[in-house]
């Protein structure tokens, strides 16, 4: 069987999910650029059928960037900037990390359009928690989308009853206090963890896009959703992605 991704270029990538740019740092080699290339044209095409939607869900309507080796920093493998709305994968340590950082950016994407009154800089996640006013259409009720957005956040910060914190922030709170740290427990990151174990689950072929949910020393720590929690999230994951897919794609077939 042929692999049809083994002549892919950051140039089809582009064009393909309309990207607003490709950046690959100067260090790069040619062999470790195609490389890299095969790699990530493989994670998106993944990840654009576990989400059930169209290129330009990927790109969030052309207003994403990429890098790759460049811009890093020391010591992280990958990073989402919201100032420049890119994602950064560093050339030697990003592998299992775009899932992650293609869900910081699809949060902070939605921060304006799904709650009223936010800055340009807001997540969504961050304004679910902090209780801020769902954007209402014309009828003077929320978007049945950006409900379903809202009972994700909900499945991961909370439990079940929504009258306590989740497992998954329990554990992420112990673990930012015994490293004195605050990171974990961070509701952007509590998400961007969340949607990685959804999509692991969904059993992707490439594991650029994702892997160590469920056996890593992360896992193990309970920083990844876990028993019945991680079915009601990958559960409400679905629900969302599912219907926002079939959302877009008859929004394509009206534009053509």
């Amino acid at each position: 069987m042929v692999d049809s991704f083994t002549h892919s270029n950051f140039v089809d990538i582009r064009r393909q999910f309309d990207f607003r740019g490709i950046e690959v740092g100067r260090w790069v080699t040619s062999a470790e650029r195609d490389r890299a290339a095969v790699n990530f044209h493989r994670a998106l095409v993944d990840l654009m059928l576990i989400l059930q939607g169209p290129e330009p869900l990927i790109s969030l309507r052309g207003t994403l960037g990429l890098q790759y080796g460049k811009g890093g920093r020391p010591g992280v493998a990958a990073h989402y900037m919201p100032a420049t709305r890119q994602l950064s994968l560093a050339k030697n340590a990003g592998s299992g990390a775009l899932a992650h950082e293609w869900f910081h950016a699809f949060d902070h994407f939605m921060g304006d359009k799904m709650f009223e009154r936010q800055s340009v800089s807001q997540f969504a996640s961050e304004s679910w928690l902090n209780e801020a006013s769902i954007k209402r259409g014309k009828q003077g009720l929320p978007h049945p989308l950006n409900q379903l957005l809202a009972r994700c956040f909900h499945a991961i910060l909370l439990n079940e009853k929504g009258d306590a914190p989740s497992d998954l922030f329990t554990a992420s709170r112990e673990a930012d206090e015994n490293l004195k740290i605050i990171y974990y427990a961070k509701p952007v990151e509590l998400c961007a963890r969340a949607f990685e174990a959804y999509v692991e689950d969904s059993n992707p072929s490439s594991s650029f896009l994702v892997s160590g949910t469920r056996h890593s020393k992360e896992a193990s720590a309970g920083l990844y959703p876990k028993n019945d929690q991680r079915i009601r999230i990958n559960d409400a994951f679905q629900r969302y992605f599912s219907l926002l897919g079939s959302a877009l794609y008859r929004e394509e077939s009206t534009n053509r």
